[in-house]
Parts: C-alpha cells; sequence; structure tokens
C-alpha cells in the first residue's frame, strides 16, 4: 500500500509547552484511523501538525504526495456569523483554492463535481442560501462537500458527529465507508462505540501517540495507553459504559 505522509519522533506544543510528545505515526493509502483520547491530549495539535498549520518543535514530518490539495480537511464546526457574504456553492468551491493560488473562476467540471457532492449529501436545496443561515448539520454537510471536493488522498475529520442529527450520522458513516475504497481517512471522535464499527485501526492520543493495528480496544488497553475515556456504546437503549468501581 503507498505510504502518503509519516510522522517521526514529532514533538509540538504552543509557547515552548509541549501537547504531543515522541509521536511516530505512518498513513498510507485506504487506512481509515479513529483517533480518540481525552481532551486536551492533543488530537487537534495532532491534525495541526498533519495539515502543516502548525510546526513541530521536535522531529520532522514527511508527505510523500507531491499533489496540490492532497489532503481535505472537515474541521470543527458550532457557529459562522450570519452576516457572512457567501453562499453554500461558493464555500464548497473555495475547497479548490490553495494557500499558494487563488483560484477566482471555476471551469465546467469544478461545477459539476459541487453539483454532484450536493446532491450525495442531499442539500442541493441549499445551494444558493447564505452560509451563516444554516443549521449545524447542514453546515457539516457544507463542509464535508468542500473537503471532497479536490479529490483528496487523505480525508481528516475533527469530531464530525458533532452538531448533526441522527440521520446525517447514520449516512455519514455509510459515506465515509464506500469513500474509503478511494482515499485514506482520519476520523476524530469520542464516540468510540460508533466508530469502531467502521475504522480499521486506533491510535490513541494522551500527550502520545499508542497506535493500535485493530479497531477493537479494550477497558484495560485504554488503561495502559492513560487514556482516560468514556466508552459510548449503541444497543436498544442508548447506555455508557463506564469504568468499574473500586
Amino acid at each position: 500500500m503507498e505510504q502518503l505522509l509519516e510522522l517521526k519522533n514529532v514533538s509540538a506544543g504552543y509557547d515552548k509547552n509541549i501537547v504531543l510528545s515522541d509521536v511516530n505515526m505512518k498513513v498510507f493509502d485506504r487506512d481509515f484511523i479513529g483517533v480518540i483520547g481525552p481532551n486536551g491530549g492533543g488530537k487537534t495539535t495532532l491534525v495541526k501538525v498533519i495539515l502543516g498549520l502548525l510546526k513541530p518543535l521536535k522531529g520532522e514530518i514527511t508527505y510523500c504526495v507531491n499533489t496540490r490539495n492532497f489532503i481535505g480537511y472537515l474541521p470543527q464546526i458550532n457557529k459562522i456569523d450570519s452576516k457572512f457574504p457567501i453562499t453554500v456553492y461558493d464555500v464548497i468551491l473555495s475547497g479548490l483554492m490553495s494557500q499558494n493560488q487563488l483560484i477566482t473562476s471555476f471551469n465546467k467540471l469544478d461545477k459539476q463535481k459541487a453539483d454532484e457532492l450536493l446532491e450525495q449529501t442531499g442539500i442541493t436545496h441549499l445551494k444558493k442560501k447564505p452560509i451563516g443561515e444554516l443549521s449545524g448539520g447542514q453546515m457539516q454537510r457544507v463542509f464535508l462537500c468542500r473537503a471532497l471536493i479536490s479529490s483528496p488522498r487523505l480525508l481528516i475529520l475533527d469530531e464530525p458527529s458533532s452538531f448533526v442529527d441522527n440521520k446525517f450520522e447514520h449516512e455519514l458513516y455509510g459515506l465515509l465507508h464506500d469513500l474509503n475504497k478511494q482515499m485514506a481517512i482520519i476520523i476524530i471522535s469520542h464516540d468510540v462505540g460508533t466508530i469502531t464499527s467502521y475504522v480499521k485501526t486506533i491510535a490513541c492520543v494522551n500527550r502520545e501517540l499508542h497506535y493500535h493495528q485493530s479497531n477493537i480496544i479494550t477497558e484495560e488497553q485504554l488503561a495502559d495507553y492513560n487514556c482516560p475515556i468514556q466508552i459510548i456504546t449503541h444497543g436498544h437503549v442508548p447506555h455508557t459504559v463506564l469504568e468499574h468501581h473500586h
């Protein structure tokens, strides 16, 4: 399988405050990696390093794919200024821009791809709507389209089930399953019970990164990784499995 990128002994943080320490990680084509860990453990910092938004304090990151916009990114989305003057269609097409080259016009194929993504995510009717007037779930759909329009080799999603309705959450994971046939996916989530049904491997991030070559992870393994999170599972009655009382 083709390697897309590699982190070697990477430490990263802010103002010399180290959040991630000595992280080693390789991402290959068609990987589907679930990233779990406690709040403040470094999950978002890891994503920033991979995206090139944060320079490592130590170590290096190597990109093995030399194409523009080879990473698609769906960030955490909560609220956008309702007066922000941009439409859904414009937001999606903006995913074709890069830091080094701003595209001022889009060709027929670009617009056709945007229309296909709108239909695929069920938001064609929102095409001309201002982005600031959307609900959280609608906004997630729009930014997912934006992340996909450049046909990336790697898709990164940061808590994608936040602010979405149950119907789209189910559709989202079905869509990710299909997309994984074409690209690698890294998904950050607290909902371990859900993502383990879809991901192939798990990375537990809590200042350090512990990579697990399976989608099955036990309470004992979480304890070994110093990863104090709740495991949420789905059944006939929604419930949360908590750590044993001592």
